[in-house]
């Protein structure tokens, strides 16, 4: 199974911003805002108007999958761009009508706890974006806005450079994730895979290296792996004060839980949380991931959209 790309976006399109997880006022929005209406699209601003019992959230759950699925519906809108990050999406998924959707898909933008947005659609055979929050473009370089602008509307393709980790080169479909929003989809009607040949890229923040190692021990004892032909990492990073003095790196957990799979894990990619750029990465595009040069390879939209039907 392929998943069927969204119409390209152009310019004069009309998108809508909303918030499915942390709360985010308007003027932390607006310089991201500011970026999309300078590529020419028509920016809605949908934000919850019902406070939320608990603080973690943009606003009651109700009011959030109100604003979401009426952006899902809306057959003008050809993109829907998230605020922010947090946490909040999972509990809005069950309740969501992908009916309209499926029939007129559109690209859904964004990265942290929307994962389990864009695993999701991925779930109803639609594709997305993984990149930047409306919250956190304008503090992206002008390579990565670029990247997505070019991506969204021509789907142009890159390549880009790691640390080889494991040797093997691959194609396959793109899956990137944040590693624990992905895993708490497990055993969910949200769950995408089995996808035949599957790249995941993975990122994470403010995960203990035993916790990531409890992530990944859970997808080894459901035999997760099983359509896995590739691994990209990106950063695995941590912002909140550290609960010791050690200074905090993922890398030895990884390393022990992933390598012994046999798979091309290809690490140190541009993507994730924390310092350094956050590229976009289009859910269930075709990849090659190179284990030999420490590559990772996102083909051209000429190599990789299906015709939507």
């Amino acid at each position: 199974m392929s998943l069927l790309f969204p119409p390209r976006l152009q310019v004069g399109d009309r998108v809508r911003v909303v918030l499915t997880s942390g709360p985010c006022n308007e003027a932390e929005l607006l310089p991201g805002i500011e970026i999309w209406r300078s590529w020419g699209l028509e920016v809605d601003i949908d934000l919850p108007k019902h406070p939320a019992p608990l603080s973690y959230l943009a606003g009651n759950d109700g009011d959030r999958l109100h604003k979401l699925q009426s952006a899902l519906d809306d057959p003008a809108c050809k993109a829907i761009l998230c605020g922010r990050g947090g946490y909040g999406v999972t509990r809005l998924l069950s309740e969501l009508d992908w009916t309209d959707f499926r029939a007129q898909p559109k690209w859904i933008v964004g990265f942290s706890d929307i994962t389990a947005l864009l695993w999701a659609a991925a779930r109803q055979g639609i594709a997305s974006l993984h990149g930047p929050l409306v919250a956190t473009l304008a503090a992206e370089s002008l390579d990565v806005q670029r990247d997505m602008w070019s991506w969204l509307t021509s789907g142009t393709g890159y390549e880009w450079t790691g640390s080889a980790w494991q040797s093997g080169s691959v194609t396959g479909t793109l899956l990137p994730a944040n590693l624990a929003v992905a895993t708490a989809l497990i055993g969910t009607s949200d769950w995408p895979l089995p996808l035949p040949r599957v790249i995941l890229a993975w990122e994470d923040i403010n995960e203990d290296a035993y916790r990531i190692d409890r992530l990944l021990t859970q997808w080894r004892h459901i035999g997760a792996f099983a359509s896995v032909v590739g691994i990209a990492l990106g950063r695995f990073t941590w912002s909140d004060p550290l609960p010791s003095e050690e200074i905090y790196d993922a890398t030895a957990t990884l390393r022990d839980r992933l390598l012994d799979l046999g798979l091309p894990v290809v690490a140190d990619l541009p993507f994730g949380h924390g310092i350094g750029d956050n590229r976009a990465l289009p859910v269930g595009a075709q990849a090659t991931l190179d284990g030999n040069r420490g590559t990772l390879r996102v083909l051209s939209a000429s190599q990789t959209d299906a015709p939507l039907t």
